[in-house]
């Protein structure tokens, strides 16, 4: 039996980069998968033909997160079609740990903020049964950091590991957070950065 049979992820921001590869990961692991998306409607529907050529069952959902309502019938949506959800998994960034170079202020102080928001929330809806983690990337390779960009050259230098990660690498530790092998994480901030904050 697959590891995340029976399971229903929601994934906002699931069209592209690490959200595209997390659906990919969750379905092909045998959950059911929503995602949503802004704007790029092709992008999302060439994601969910995709993980349903594969036998994987997915929907799209056009929400922007950053309206509440928006997100609240996502919600809806996802528990109508698919009938529930399960734990909580943030998407935060490691240098809501550390910062790692100047100019990063309002970015870092934001992922801060998902680091304790995650770890408060833990503890208002751990006596349901409900576990809240954050994963926080390192330098991924993605089209909004691209490993040959710019900035990619001193990224590459701060990580213990020399390289930029792949989107696979985060979905990989998420997988992990979804399945009944971390029934007893929660409230925990878990740190995929190639050795960054080392």
């Amino acid at each position: 039996m697959s590891k995340l049979a029976k399971k229903v992820a929601l994934i906002t921001g699931g069209s592209r980069g690490i959200g595209a590869a997390i659906a990919k990961r969750l379905a092909a692991d045998g959950a059911s998968v929503a995602i949503t998306y802004a704007k790029d409607a092709t992008a999302a529907s060439n994601l969910v033909n995709a993980i349903q050529q594969g036998g994987g069952m997915a929907i799209a959902i056009q929400a922007d997160a950053a309206s509440v309502e928006a997100v609240r019938n996502a919600v809806e949506k996802a528990v109508s079609t698919f009938g529930r959800l399960g734990r909580i998994i943030m998407i935060g960034s490691a240098v809501g740990e550390r910062a790692a170079s100047p100019f990063l202020v309002p970015y870092s102080a934001t992922k801060g903020a998902v680091k304790m928001f995650t770890q408060a929330l833990s503890r208002e809806v751990g006596s349901r049964g409900i576990t809240v983690n954050n994963v926080q990337p390192g330098p991924i390779d993605t089209d909004l950091n691209p490993a040959p960009g710019d900035w990619a050259v001193p990224q590459k230098a701060a990580t213990a590991l020399d390289r930029y990660g792949r989107a696979d690498e985060i979905a990989a530790m998420v997988a992990f957070v979804a399945s009944s092998e971390s029934s007893y994480v929660t409230g925990a901030n878990l740190t995929v950065d190639g050795g960054m904050n080392a």
